[in-house]
């Protein structure tokens, strides 16, 4: 490192050479968009995820569905015109019925975001009793919710075959419950269309 000559309060000194500056280090890469694929009985639909809005909860769906936790799950509460939900563990045994919505939760706090939930937007269930309750089960709007702002963490949105997603819609149900199953046949994670 080489010296420069300074002249300080009457006093020549010697001092280092400031160094350049080290060159910027290039931007973490950003990670590749990714969809979830759900296939059903109806046709298949695609989720894009959004990490940019809650990282944990993409990270859970992501782990769940490559480990095959989704496949064979249903979408056991349904509120026509409102949304479907599905993704409890629970779901993929009919002989455990009376505990399904009960199943996958507890495991992450909330990530709130801004975005309203429109219609084609996914989020994560949780116990009622908690907001800091989400886990692997999610829910998909029908129609437009302004309510749940606030209440529920988005994670994702419909980004092909929300057509299919309206078919679960319709199932006929008891209540909030299909009167038959609508099973999650498969549930792959890709990469995002451009």
């Amino acid at each position: 490192m080489g010296r420069v000559k300074a002249f300080v309060a009457g006093v020549l000194v010697a001092v280092p050479a400031l160094a350049a500056p080290p060159p910027p280090t290039p931007a973490a890469v950003a990670p590749a968009a990714q969809e979830a694929v759900v296939e059903t009985e109806h046709g298949s639909f695609a989720i894009r995820l959004r990490p940019d809005l809650a990282p944990r909860h993409v990270a859970l769906f992501v782990k769940t569905a490559k480990a095959g936790g989704y496949d064979g799950t249903t979408f056991h509460r349904i509120i026509p015109g409102g949304i479907v939900q599905g993704g409890d563990p629970f779901s993929k045994d009919p002989a455990r019925a009376a505990e399904y919505g009960r199943g996958g939760l507890g495991l992450l706090k909330a990530e709130f975001s801004d975005l309203p939930f429109a219609r084609g937007v996914v989020a994560a269930a949780r116990r009622p009793s908690s907001v800091d309750s989400g886990g692997s089960q999610f829910f998909i709007v029908l129609t437009d919710q302004p309510a749940l702002k606030g209440q529920y963490t988005i994670f994702g949105e419909v980004a092909e075959g929300m057509d299919v997603v309206d078919a679960i819609g319709r199932t006929p149900v008891q209540g909030d419950k299909p009167a038959a199953r609508v099973e999650m046949r498969k549930v792959t994670i890709r990469a995002a269309a451009p």
